[in-house]
């Protein structure tokens, strides 16, 4: 089992013939994901990495079975890639891009919301679910199947605690990133309550940073939820100045809300056991959490 992706997952990537999303696209093929098909406008009829383009989702979907969409285009065509796929009727997107303006991204949540869609990004690594199915630009080489969720802000820190948890012998069963900036579509709470739901999964990690209030939340429910499980976290961030913005747009304290601080004692407060540093991530689950590889 694993959470919204596995190897039977069909993907469409939109702006696969550019740059990024043959490169990416390559990367996920080579993995094992089911690439089905590709849009870019104009390029329609194409074949390339051995899948045909389209103009159109629209078009797309009259040919193939599609359950989610990648997003690879550039920033300023974002909006339109996401309400194309969502207004046709795909229930699922990835938006893998970055540097997206902010009222472009409300616009095309608040259009989601209404359609039913999910929504994971934008500037996020994407999704990993070892030996099956990738969307995005995570790499597969500090991965393994395993019992461990894993849910981040940050693609180079999941990386790198994924490597950590495999020097403890810990494999993991999705990898959901949920994408660096101030709004995103998708929350710790929300992948959290999936990941409750999936009986492959034993324990959780989750890699905060501050700014926001997500992790805050995340705590919250763990506190009321009957179904939580062993959960460990490193939140990034923990030396920041007030009012500095570090990296992720959504990483920046304001009037001391999103400290790295309060998020520590609200998950700590929630029975979470807290990594100050990332290579502690794997023996807080093994030796506190005693979590079974």
């Amino acid at each position: 089992m694993s959470i919204l992706i596995n190897k039977d997952t069909k993907i469409m990537v939109s702006g696969i013939t550019g740059k990024e999303g043959t490169f990416h696209s390559e990367k996920m093929m080579a993995m094992g994901s089911k690439v089905v098909c590709g849009v870019t406008p104009g390029k329609g009829g194409l074949q390339h990495l051995g899948v045909p383009v389209y103009n159109s989702v629209k078009e797309a979907l009259k040919n193939h079975e599609i359950d989610v969409c990648g997003i690879f285009v550039p920033a300023g065509f974002t909006k339109d890639a996401v309400d194309e796929a969502v207004n046709a009727g795909i229930e699922f997107v990835v938006v893998i891009t970055e540097g997206i303006c902010p009222h472009d991204t409300l616009k095309f949540l608040s259009n989601a919301e209404k359609k039913g869609a999910r929504i994971i990004g934008p500037n996020t690594p994407g999704l990993l679910t070892p030996g099956e199915s990738k969307i995005g630009v995570l790499a597969i080489e500090y991965v393994k199947k395993g019992n461990i969720g894993v849910i981040s802000r940050s693609g180079t820190l999941t990386v790198e605690i994924c490597q950590y948890l495999l020097k403890e012998d810990f494999g993991q069963s999705t990898i959901v990133g949920l994408g660096g900036d101030v709004v995103v579509g998708s929350t710790f709470k929300g992948i959290y309550k999936l990941f409750e739901d999936d009986p492959e999964t034993g324990a959780v990690v989750i890699v905060g940073e501050i700014g926001g209030s997500m992790e805050e939340e995340l705590a919250g429910y763990i506190k009321s939820s009957d179904k939580a499980m062993p959960t460990a976290a490193f939140i990034a961030g923990q030396n920041a100045p007030p009012g500095k913005k570090l990296g992720h747009a959504g990483a920046i304290i304001e009037g001391g809300k999103g400290s790295a601080e309060s998020k520590i004692d609200a998950l700590t407060g929630a029975g979470v056991k807290i990594a100050r540093v990332p290579w502690e991530v794997g023996k807080l689950l093994k030796e506190d959490l005693k979590v079974k590889p």
